[in-house]
C-alpha cells in the first residue's frame, strides 16, 4: 500500500528513525503490515464500543476512547502527554 502516513516527530518520540513509522507494541517496522494489524485491532475494539458505548462528557472521554481503540497497538494510546 502506498497510502502511508508521514509524521512530524523531530525527536523520534513516537516514530522509528529508520522507518518513519509509529513505534508499536509488536515492533512492526513495515508500514503496510502495521496498517493491516492496526486496522484489525481497531475494528475489534470498535465493535466493543458499539456494544458498550463510552459517553463523551469531557476531553477525558476522548482519551478513554483513543486508549480503548489503540491499546493493542501503541503503549501511548490515550495518554495526555501527546498534546504539545
Amino acid at each position: 500500500m502506498s497510502n502511508s502516513y508521514k509524521y512530524l516527530d523531530p525527536d523520534y518520540t513516537y516514530t522509528d528513525p529508520k522507518t518513519g513509522i509509529l513505534r508499536n507494541l509488536q515492533d512492526i517496522t513495515e508500514s503496510d503490515v502495521l496498517l493491516f494489524v492496526e486496522s484489525g485491532a481497531v475494528t475489534k475494539r470498535l465493535q466493543q464500543i458499539y456494544e458498550n458505548p463510552i459517553k463523551i462528557k469531557t476531553i477525558e472521554s476522548l482519551f478513554e476512547i483513543h486508549k480503548h481503540l489503540f491499546q493493542d497497538i501503541y503503549d501511548w494510546a490515550g495518554k495526555k502527554g501527546l498534546l504539545r
